[in-house]
């Protein structure tokens, strides 16, 4: 071993610790300054003229130095561009990469692997690289360069291994502390933002009562004076105010789920009767809806909550439905060793949903393609079949379009 390093044997064993215990103390903030902090700590225990630690960098397909020793030699490679490698480059720290085999040399400049750059430009002599793990991967390179020839040896090697799964249980610390930190600002964003609409909803209920009043005594007067212009306006807002009321219930619904205060007044109901009354109220002659099933299928249920839930169905498959193409809604029994269930499927012939929206279709304000609305629709209506003890499901493709299929166990929950 060379006389500028420390002392063999056991003398090598304190300061190593030391090191050791310095990385698992660095801190979990950003992970550039921590690895390059970690890089100077490997370079001023082995003395070494520089200390990377390359990560992988899909987009550029290239080992990235993100962490390097505050020494000439570190700051001369980002100089001449060679802290980032393509692996397409080759040369031994692509090889030690890609081969996930750990490498040492002591005399560099006549390595014909290696590139010129790092022996001629840099005057790297002696090398020790190996492999990275992060996580469960290998995600990078640790090299440690000496300007010096057989500067490092074999228990150097053996010493390396070791601080690159030290070096890589700190990298998955700062990332997954990053990850954490992320997704507790969406999350706390998003509630702030879910507070907002339940309290706007609140507000905006309170002024829908005298809206719907005024707009009523607008209606009979108009029709005392026979005023057709004025009743056809008056109906046409009488809509928008009842799609205006369906929107403010639904936010005011996502407020009351959230709080434990949702409630169902199950009763037996007949599907059949729902589904067909809904049909003929929706169908245009643009786009009519059929229904398919027995004359009867009773079920225990919350009429007015089934009937949100397929409203939501039957709307979203209009909306997305070639003109003259049917909506169809298919009603069955299902026998279940569990119990006899009931089933209702909304299908149209529309171009589908994208296969990688559906994981989180029902997620609330979740909007698929095209979609104007707030994204709570699917979000409430499985909500709702989930609250009866039953399922909503979707499947959807580019050639068949979309099919929803809302579960319900026959027997109140």
């Amino acid at each position: 071993m060379n006389d500028e390093r420390a002392g063999t044997g056991s003398g090598w064993t304190d300061p190593r610790l030391r090191a050791l215990e310095q990385l698992l103390a660095l801190p979990a903030a950003e992970l550039r300054p921590t690895l390059d902090t970690a890089g100077q700590l490997i370079s001023e225990l082995l003395n070494a003229d520089k200390v990377d630690v390359f990560l992988f960098e899909q987009s550029s397909q290239s080992l990235v130095a993100v962490g390097t020793s505050q020494t000439p030699m570190a700051h001369l490679q980002k100089s001449l561009g060679l802290d980032r490698m393509p692996l397409a480059n080759g040369g031994r720290a692509v090889q030690v990469y890609e081969t996930e085999t750990p490498f040492i040399a002591g005399h560099q400049e006549s390595d014909p692997e290696e590139l010129p750059g790092i022996k001629f430009r840099l005057g790297v002599r002696s090398s020790l690289m190996v492999p990275l793990p992060i996580g469960m991967e290998t995600r990078g390179v640790l090299g440690v360069s000496s300007a010096k020839n057989d500067f490092f040896t074999e228990h150097d090697l053996s010493f390396l291994q070791a601080v690159a799964r030290w070096v890589g249980m700190v990298a998955h610390r700062v990332e997954l502390v990053q990850e954490l930190t992320k997704l507790a600002v969406k999350q706390a964003r998003r509630k702030a933002a879910e507070e907002l609409i339940t309290v706007l909803a609140h507000d905006m209920a309170n002024h829908l009562l005298p809206l719907q009043a005024r707009l009523q005594l607008i209606q009979r007067r108009a029709q005392r004076n026979n005023a057709q212009e004025d009743l056809r306006d008056a109906a046409g807002a009488a809509a928008s105010l009842r799609s205006l009321t369906r929107l403010i219930n639904d936010l005011l619904d996502v407020g009351r789920l959230d709080q434990g205060l949702f409630s169902l007044r199950p009763q037996p109901v007949d599907l059949t009767g729902l589904v067909r009354e809904l049909a003929t109220t929706a169908s245009t002659p643009e786009r009519p809806v059929h229904v398919e099933g027995p004359e009867e299928l009773v079920t225990v249920a919350d009429p007015d909550r089934v009937r949100q839930v397929l409203e939501n169905l039957v709307a979203n498959a209009l909306k997305h439905s070639p003109p003259g193409r049917p909506v169809d809604i298919a009603l069955q029994a299902q026998p279940r060793p569990e119990g006899p269930w009931v089933r209702v499927s909304v299908s149209d012939q529309g171009p589908g949903i994208p296969a990688e929206m559906v994981p989180t279709l029902f997620e609330r304000f979740t909007r698929g393609p095209g979609s104007t609305g707030l994204g709570i629709g699917l979000y409430l209506a499985r909500r709702i079949a989930e609250a009866h003890g039953g399922t909503l499901e979707v499947a959807s493709t580019s050639r068949a379009g979309t099919r929803f299929e809302l579960s319900l166990p026959v027997a109140a929950g």
